[in-house]
């Protein structure tokens, strides 16, 4: 069934266990959670990023139905849900598995989309779909917790806090929190003061989120995903950073061919890789083989001109291939 992200507080959540949280705000995703829904399950929270949990499905089933691993009651978070996980739900839903939430978050679902369709349908199931906010919910979020420390703050104020934290609702939180602490020690708050206390919303280094990806390390690339809301421009960049990577190290595999010591290979790179760089560059070489290069790069091109067509659902593209390509197959040098 449908429920507006605005009547989710008042929806009776005893009665479904199965709750899909869906599109582009996802720090109000993040938000529904932690106030609405942790409360009801202040322990035994256990969260999974969908990829993983495919990857260990016979774990997750003996997790779920073996009663003695947990205590009564189970809330499990699953990240970056898809069509691929709505098998494994209909299976619970239909064996009848007590003493269970379970949240899917995800971002944007076209209408065509099997699991929404499904959520959306069944009686035994919530969907909820989160989408971008206005200036004028954010100012007014951000009014009321100054106004809840009777601390008095100017328009200029409430803008610069929108404008550096990109308009997303974490980053809002986590900047207010800043300036909350250094107004409690003086009691008022300038805008100059904000300028100094706050940073510009930057997100995790992408060189690192695509250096990670590129050495298949699956648990930081999923952390640096969990921890960044990207948007189209953003995403753009982190494929046009994969482009230049792949290409050097294309350039590095084949010189590997013939010269077989690769501290000569790397030392010999031109621009020169920096001696940082050199194990994770090390470590990339190992991971992919030259066919798997050559097919990634033509990959990252037709995916940037699918993103620029479809920028609504962009997170979505370039999730999935990040998270494809963790799976792909290793070859050593």
């Amino acid at each position: 069934m449908i429920i507006k992200s605005t009547e989710i507080k008042f929806f009776k959540k005893d009665s479904i266990n199965y709750y899909l949280l869906y599109g582009p705000n996802a720090g109000l995703i993040e938000e529904t959670i932690n106030k609405i829904f942790k409360p009801i399950f202040p322990e035994n929270i256990f969260k999974y990023d969908e990829i993983d949990l495919l990857d260990n499905i016979q774990y997750f089933r003996e997790m779920i139905f073996n009663k003695s691993f947990f205590d009564d009651k189970k809330f499990i978070i699953i990240n970056r849900a898809s069509s691929k996980i709505l098998d494994i739900i209909q299976e619970l839903i239909d064996t009848k598995a007590t003493d269970l939430k379970i949240i899917l978050k995800t971002g944007t679902l076209e209408k065509k989309s099997k699991l929404r369709n499904y959520f959306e349908k069944s009686k035994f199931t919530v969907i909820s779909a989160f989408y971008e906010e206005n200036y004028q919910s954010l100012s007014l979020m951000i009014e009321k917790k100054f106004r809840e420390k009777q601390i008095a703050i100017s328009n200029e104020i409430i803008n610069l806090i929108i404008e550096r934290s990109k308009g997303d609702r974490i980053n809002i939180a986590n900047e207010i929190e800043k300036i909350l602490s250094y107004a409690k020690k003086n009691n008022k708050i300038c805008l100059e003061d904000v300028i100094k206390l706050t940073n510009l919303s930057e997100n995790h280094n992408i060189t690192e989120l695509v250096d990670q990806n590129l050495s298949k390390n699956k648990k930081k690339t999923i952390n640096i995903l969990n921890e960044n809301n990207l948007n189209t421009e953003e995403n753009i960049l982190i494929l046009r950073t994969f482009l230049n990577k792949l290409k050097k190290l294309k350039n590095l595999k084949i010189n590997l061919e013939k010269n077989k010591n690769i501290e000569q290979v790397l030392s010999s790179s031109k621009p020169p890789i920096f001696w940082k760089d050199k194990e994770i560059v090390k470590q990339q070489l190992k991971t992919l083989s030259l066919t798997e290069m050559k097919y990634l790069i033509h990959k990252v091109n037709d995916l940037e001109l699918e993103i620029k067509k479809n920028n609504q659902i962009s997170d979505q593209i370039l999730n999935n291939f990040i998270l494809e390509n963790l799976k792909s197959t290793n070859s050593a040098i």
